[in-house]
C-alpha cells in the first residue's frame, strides 16, 4: 500500500483561509503543485516568500552561502517560549559560538561513548512492551526520551517523567503552531507576542524539568563526581576562541533543543518507521533477520551489519522527515530562478516536498528501501535528501540520530513483529514535527 500523505489544499485560497489551514497543519495547507515545482512564490498582504525545491538553490542557501540566509525570526517567534536562545534559533556570531561549544560533544568518535546508553534504552523499551494493539507514538516518545536522558544525564527516564515529557511536548505542539501571528504580520519588536496560554504553560513545565537537571549537574561538576556524559562534556567545554563556557541559563536553552531534536524528532521517525514496516512485511522480515543477529551479541562495531535496517530508516526519514520545513530569510536582493528576492523575504526549504519531488525521485510516494542501493537512488539523495538539514547548520546530532534509530529498531524487531490495525490509517500532520493526527495504532506480536 502507498504510505499515507496529507491531502493538498486547492491551488488558490484567500489569505485568511490559508492562515487557518496553516495553523491546523502546515502540510495540508500547501498546494499539490509543490511536489513538482522547482520554486513557488507566495504573496500575502504583509510578506513575500519563496518555496524552493530546486536542488541548486537549496545548496546555495544551506551550503554555499548560509550566512546570507539566516534563520528567520518569523519561526523563532513561535518557538522562543520553549527554546529561548538555543543554537536552533540563533544566527551570526552567537550561533557560531554555540556551535563551537556543542559540536565537539557530538563528533564521530563520541558515538562509541553513547552506544551503551542507546542500547540500554532500547532494551528497556523492548522489556516494557507486550503483545497487543497500541498507539506506538507514546511508546516511541518514551524510548527516545530515555535515550536522550541516558546520553545527556546518565539517567534512565521513568514512566511518570516520560509520560509528562510526551504530554508536554504534544501540548506545546498542538497549542503553538510553528508560525504564529508574527510570521504573517510584521509586528514591531516592542509589541508583546501573543503565544497561546497552553503553549506557555507547557514550555514552562518542560524548561523547569530541564533546569532541575542542569542545576544538579553543575553541582556534581563542582564537586568532581559528574559522569562523563554529554551534559558534562558540553557544560565543561570551552570556546577555543574566547575561553567562554555555557552558563546555567544558556545550558537550559541548549538542552531544550537537544530534547526537541533528540527526543521529539527521533520519536516521530521511529513511529513512522514501525508503521512502514507493519505495512510492508517483506521488509520487516528482512530487517528482523538482521536484528536477531545483532542483538545476539550487540556491539558498536556490529552496527555496520544493520545495512537493511539503516536503509529502512533512511527511507522512513525521506517519506516522513521529522522537521518538514526550514525557514530562512534573504538579507539582500537575490536572484532565485526567474525572480529576485528582496531583503527580508522568506525562503522556505521543505524536506517534505523535496523528498517527494516528482522530477528527482523515482516513484517518490512509495516506500522502497532498495532505492538506497541503486545509483539512481543515491544520485537523488545527493541532490535532494536533507532530513537533518545540510551545510554548516546541519543537525549536530545527525550521526547520533541515525545510530539511535537503527538500535531502537533492532531491539524492537528482535522481540516483536508488528502489523497494521484495520481501519486505522494514520494521518500525518505537522506542527513542530510530523506526527499522526490520531496516533499510529499497531498490533504487536511476539516473534
Amino acid at each position: 500500500m502507498s504510505p499515507p500523505k496529507p491531502p493538498s489544499r486547492p491551488d488558490r485560497v484567500s489569505f485568511w483561509r490559508y492562515l487557518r489551514l496553516f495553523r491546523a497543519d502546515i502540510l495540508s495547507a500547501q498546494p499539490e503543485r509543490l511536489y513538482r515545482a522547482w520554486m513557488a512564490e507566495f504573496r500575502t498582504p504583509f510578506l513575500r516568500s519563496f518555496m524552493v525545491n530546486d536542488p541548486d538553490l537549496v545548496r546555495l542557501v544551506l551550503r554555499d552561502r548560509p550566512m546570507d540566509f539566516p534563520k528567520s525570526d518569523r519561526v523563532s517567534e513561535g518557538l522562543r517560549p520553549l527554546l529561548g536562545r538555543s543554537v536552533f534559533l540563533t544566527n551570526g556570531a552567537e550561533w557560531q559560538r554555540q556551535r563551537r561549544l556543542i559540536d565537539p560533544a557530538f563528533d564521530g568518535g563520541r558515538l562509541r561513548d553513547t552506544f551503551p546508553a542507546m542500547l540500554a534504552a532500547a532494551r528497556a523499551m523492548a522489556d516494557r512492551m507486550s503483545p497487543g494493539t497500541i498507539d506506538i507514538e507514546p511508546e516511541a516518545s518514551h524510548a527516545a526520551a530515555d535515550v536522550i536522558f541516558r546520553a545527556l544525564f546518565s539517567l534512565p527516564i521513568n514512566d511518570r517523567v516520560a509520560r509528562a515529557v510526551f504530554d508536554e511536548f504534544r501540548s506545546f505542539q498542538r497549542s503553538q503552531p510553528i508560525l504564529n501571528l508574527a510570521a504573517f504580520v510584521p509586528l514591531p519588536r516592542w509589541m508583546p507576542r501573543l503565544h497561546r496560554a497552553g503553549a506557555r504553560r507547557a514550555a514552562r513545565r518542560i524548561r523547569a524539568l530541564i533546569d532541575d537537571l542542569v542545576t544538579e549537574r553543575l553541582a556534581r561538576i563542582a564537586s568532581g563526581d559528574a559522569p562523563e556524559d554529554l551534559a558534562t562534556k558540553i557544560l565543561t567545554a570551552t570556546d577555543p576562541e574566547t575561553g567562554d563556557t555555557f552558563d546555567a541559563a544558556e545550558m537550559v536553552d541548549q538542552v531544550a533543543i537537544f530534547f526537541l531534536a533528540g527526543h521529539e524528532t527521533s520519536a516521530s521517525a521511529f513511529g513512522w518507521t514501525l508503521y512502514l514496516l507493519a505495512t510492508h512485511p517483506e521488509w520487516q522480515d528482512r530487517a528482523a533477520a538482521e536484528a536477531r543477529d545483532f542483538m545476539a551479541a550487540p556491539t558498536f562495531t556490529g552496527l555496520s551489519g544493520l545495512k537493511i535496517t539503516r536503509d529502512v530508516f533512511r527511507e522512513a526519514l525521506r517519506l516522513y522527515p521529522p522537521v518538514p520545513m526550514m525557514v530562512r530569510q534573504a538579507t539582500r536582493a537575490e536572484p532565485l530562478r526567474d525572480r529576485v528576492s528582496d531583503p527580508g523575504d522568506t525562503v522556505v526549504l521543505s524536506p517534505w516536498h523535496l523528498h517527494r519531488q516528482t522530477r528527482i525521485w523515482e516513484d517518490p510516494d512509495a516506500f522502497d528501501p532498495a532505492r538506497w542501493q541503486t545509483e539512481a537512488g543515491r544520485r537523488s539523495a545527493r541532490r535532494a535528501y536533507i532530513p537533518f538539514s545540510a551545510g554548516p547548520r546541519v543537525c549536530t546530532g545527525a550521526g547520533f540520530a541515525m545510530a539511535e534509530g537503527v538500535i531502537l529498531l533492532a531491539a524492537f524487531l528482535d522481540r516483536f513483529a508488528v502489523a497494521p490495525v484495520a481501519g486505522r490509517i494514520p494521518e500525518p500532520v505537522a506542527h513542530l514535527t510530523v506526527r499522526a493526527k490520531h496516533g499510529i495504532h499497531l498490533t504487536l506480536l511476539p516473534r
